[in-house]
């Protein structure tokens, strides 16, 4: 069943899959739980509260045997740092252009374990995209498709760190695939690459400096001393794994169609996503997984845009944000229009 099952992901538009044991790995919790003491998540509160059934799948669930790991590709066509050329125009991950992967991901996850249950009558099992406590990373990593890199996402041999990833626990006792070797070597590209130096050490990600959460997760206002490391990233952050070399073995033949990148997010001008109210974002972001972080929070991150911009024509839109309700927002305006003045 395992090679039918590989072949039957592959179809559905899996990049990769694997197998790995649902039991406990000591290291793995007890990595969990140092990053948790120490703080590196931030106000993810959830990764906390749900710490004891996220160290392994078998406290999410004990009748589970075996985890499938399963990755989609999302590789970009264009290099994702071009556009910090371009200060007038918004960087949004690469991740974020095109539909939302929960959707895609999850859609596709149940198509499989349909067919398993197929195959399988008495079986039972669960699926997972990123919304349940399951470090998939690790499990990534357990099952074979790809390593924990320096830059603490997974890397793949053959789709560089350029995978979405999903996860089927299930009640089959499937006979595991080996752990994928680390493969970064002396390399610390990432490392050096870090904007606002979220990696204390190698493998190791501070949360709470990280872009693509100050961007997404963190409510209220960006603290001002990274604010202006931010540049023009108004989404989440690819730097890390864009100048990750195993990406030159990737290719874009290999990305699901869900995840073509949609025209008008490739490079979106600051000045048109500045004036979006609460139902103009609903409706320009309708099927994009940034929809999910709702208006203020966008419009903050494209002010703090604007602030480092060095456009003055931006002076208009700041202005006008500076009462806005949400203080977020009025904070962030009045830091990008004294920038903007200031030139």
């Amino acid at each position: 069943m395992r090679s039918d099952l590989a072949d039957e992901a592959r179809r559905l538009g899996f990049a990769s899959v694997g197998f790995a044991l649902a039991q406990e790995d000591r290291l793995r919790a007890e990595r969990l739980q140092q990053w948790l003491g120490e703080g590196n998540h931030g106000s993810m509160e959830w990764m906390e509260t749900r710490a004891d059934v996220r160290r392994s799948p078998e406290a999410l669930w004990p009748e589970a045997k075996s985890v499938i790991a399963l990755g989609m590709s999302y590789t970009p066509d264009c290099d994702p740092l071009a556009l910090e050329a371009h200060p007038d125009r918004a960087r949004i991950s690469v991740y974020a252009q095109g539909k939302d992967y929960h959707d895609t991901v999850k859609k596709r996850l149940k198509a499989l374990a349909r067919w398993m249950i197929g195959q399988a009558p008495e079986s039972e099992l669960k699926v997972f995209v990123d919304t349940a406590p399951v470090m998939e990373k690790p499990l990534g990593e357990a099952a074979g498709i790809g390593w924990q890199g320096k830059h603490t996402n997974l890397v793949s041999r053959e789709h560089g760190s350029w995978l979405f990833l999903g996860a089927i626990f299930t009640t089959i006792p499937f006979a595991p695939d080996a752990p994928h070797d680390d493969r970064c070597g002396s390399c610390d590209a990432c490392q050096a690459a870090c904007p606002t130096d979220a990696f204390p050490a190698p493998y190791r990600l501070d949360a709470r400096r990280c872009i693509s959460y100050l961007t997404i997760e963190h409510k209220g206002p960006i603290p001002e001393e990274l604010r202006e490391a931010l540049g023009n990233r108004i989404y989440g952050c690819d730097d890390c794994l864009a100048v990750c070399p195993w990406n030159k073995f990737a290719s874009s033949a290999a990305r699901h169609r869900d995840f073509l990148p949609r025209a008008e997010l490739a490079a979106p001008r600051l000045a048109e996503l500045l004036t979006l109210d609460d139902a103009g974002f609903r409706k320009f972001f309708s099927g994009s997984p940034i929809k999910r972080i709702g208006r203020n929070r966008f419009v903050r991150n494209c002010l703090y845009a604007a602030g480092n911009s060095g456009d003055a024509s931006l002076q208009p839109a700041a202005r006008a944000l500076c009462e806005d309700p949400d203080p977020a927002v009025a904070d962030a305006a009045r830091w990008a229009l004294e920038r903007l003045v200031a030139l």
